[in-house]
Order: C-alpha cells, then sequence, then structure tokens
C-alpha cells in the first residue's frame, strides 16, 4: 500500500474507527453546460470550506420508476453522469471521493471500463443493484460484483444497507454479511430517521460479525434535514420510514426544517455514541433530498454540528 493511498481512499476508511464525516452530492442535471457545472461545483465546495469534510459522495441517479405505485412527487430528471461531474468539474476538491454507481444502467463492459480505469488512490465505490424485480436491468448487481473482484486493482467497493428492509424480515444484517464476503469494504446506509431500527440492525450487524468470527466493516450513516411536506412525501417514496410522531409534527409545524433538523442532531449524537459503545467503525454522510436553498444551507450546518461531534 502505498503512502498515497494511505492518505486517500484507504486513509479513509482506516479513520472509520474513530468516525468520518461525509457530505453526498448529486451531480447537476445532465443539459447543464459545463461553465454551469463549474459554478454548481464552485459553489458546493465554497459553502464545505469551513466544515471540514473527510470526503465526499457522488449520487447516480436513477429513474426508479418501478420503485413505487405512487407517483414520484419530483419529476424525474437525467442527471450527469456522477464520474464525468467529478472529472471534468470538481478539481478544487483532493480528497476521497466515493462515486455511486447505479450498475442497471450500464453494460458489463461499460461499467468494467470504469472499475479499470478508476483511481484506486483516492476514489471507492458503491454500487447499487436495481430498486425492484421489475426494472429491467442492464447489469445485475451480483454481475457487477464479479467484474470488480476479476479486477487486478479496482476501487474499494462499499455496499448499501437499508435498516428499513431489516425492521420487516430481520435478515440485512446477512445481507451485509453476504455483501462483505463479496468484497465490500464498507457501507452507507439510506437516509436514517427511525432510531430504533437504524440501532437494531447495527447490533444486529456488529454482534453477527463477532459471532462469525470476521471484523465489522465500516457503516456510513446517512442523515438530510427535511423542510417541507413535499420532500417529506418524496422521502416516504424512497423508502425512508419516518416514525409517526416525527412525521406529524414536521406535517403540522410552521418550521417543518427546524423540527426535522432539530432531530437530525439528535439522530447523529446517539448514533455516533451507539456505534462507539459497539466498537463499530462508522461514519455520518449528510447530504440534502432537494435542491431547494433552505435544504441545501440546512445540510451543511447541520454537517458542521456533527463535525463537531466528531472533533
Amino acid at each position: 500500500m502505498t503512502s498515497r493511498e494511505t492518505t486517500a481512499a484507504a486513509g479513509l476508511l482506516a479513520r472509520t474507527r474513530d468516525g468520518v464525516l461525509l457530505y453526498g452530492l448529486t451531480p447537476p442535471r445532465a443539459t447543464t453546460t459545463p461553465e454551469q457545472a463549474d459554478a454548481v461545483a464552485g459553489a458546493a465546495l465554497a459553502r464545505l470550506r469551513s466544515v471540514r469534510v473527510d470526503g465526499l459522495v457522488l449520487y447516480d441517479v436513477d429513474d426508479e420508476a418501478d420503485r413505487s405505485s405512487t407517483p414520484r412527487p419530483f419529476p424525474f430528471l437525467p442527471m450527469m453522469d456522477p464520474a464525468v461531474f467529478l472529472d471534468r468539474h470538481l478539481g478544487g476538491w483532493t480528497g476521497p471521493v466515493v462515486v455511486y454507481r447505479a450498475v442497471s444502467k450500464y453494460s458489463g463492459d461499460e461499467l468494467g471500463r470504469w472499475l479499470s480505469g478508476t483511481p484506486r488512490d483516492r476514489v471507492l465505490t458503491v454500487l447499487v443493484g436495481a430498486a425492484s424485480r421489475d426494472q429491467a436491468v442492464r447489469t445485475s448487481l451480483p454481475d457487477a460484483y464479479r467484474r470488480h473482484a476479476a479486477l487486478a486493482r479496482p476501487p474499494r467497493m462499499g455496499g448499501v444497507v437499508i435498516a428499513e428492509r431489516h425492521a420487516g424480515a430481520g435478515a440485512e444484517h446477512r445481507r451485509m454479511l453476504r455483501k462483505q464476503e463479496a468484497g465490500c469494504e464498507f457501507f452507507v446506509s439510506q437516509v436514517c430517521y427511525d432510531l430504533d431500527r437504524t440501532r437494531t440492525l447495527l447490533s444486529d450487524y456488529a454482534y453477527g460479525c463477532r459471532d462469525g468470527g470476521v471484523d465489522p466493516r465500516p457503516v456510513v450513516l446517512t442523515l438530510a434535514p427535511c423542510g417541507s411536506v413535499t420532500t417529506l412525501e418524496f422521502m416516504s417514496w424512497l423508502g425512508i420510514d419516518v416514525p409517526g410522531w416525527l412525521r406529524t409534527e414536521i406535517t403540522r409545524s410552521a418550521d417543518p426544517l427546524a423540527v426535522s433538523y432539530e432531530q437530525c442532531v439528535v439522530n447523529a449524537r446517539t448514533l455516533v455514541a451507539f456505534c462507539r459503545r459497539l466498537g463499530l467503525p462508522f461514519g455520518i454522510n449528510v447530504e440534502s433530498l432537494t435542491n431547494r436553498r433552505v435544504e441545501i444551507e440546512a445540510s451543511v450546518d447541520l454537517a458542521r454540528e456533527v463535525r463537531g461531534l466528531l472533533g
């Protein structure tokens, strides 16, 4: 392992013993001009300059029309490829970056070329499967894992973890262990609002690793403020469970963003302490679920508070 790797991708994973802070970005629309994309990237980095994040997460947005029979609250708009956004417009960021790949969008050869040509020293990836069994796919998640395993030096790979799935079948921790065996070196969660479900999953995973004699991989827990009823509906469409009492408070409040923000801070404080108690390597990823300025600014403020919690 080179010293450069130690200070970038591998270093990010090593620092999860104490907790790392990531910030998630959605690339601009596919129709954005290069000049506009440069401006979007510059504005994002300017907001984050004072926060001292340890890494960025770049999402790969898919239509996911088969996710739910409920209409999507926000219309789907094709977004720029996150790898292109990173390579061409985020030159001002030199730290580690986690690039999502919605593998169903790409042929196996397309995915293989990206995996083999991505700089391992700085870029990590999260491979994401189809949103539903009915979705047409060009590459399945198992096939993507096999392609990743066949490469000599692919980017460090992570997987998605969803506490809501664990609440139903109680098997998400076993799915994590299978992904771990397939090469996942870390996990990134869906947005967490239900503390009990999240803590149950983390506990089952940590003790499952202990019982199996394997080291747990870092789990990055995602938080995002909710500033409106429409955002709340979008969260439900994405499969994010918000406890009933909190849903009522957000819906009834004259300032839903303040209510949501306060709970996100509580969740961050609780999850940081819980992961440390379990001895589970972890991170906190903060994002905005919409492009509304007030929610973006609230997410940056939340990241700053999490930075203080992590030290």
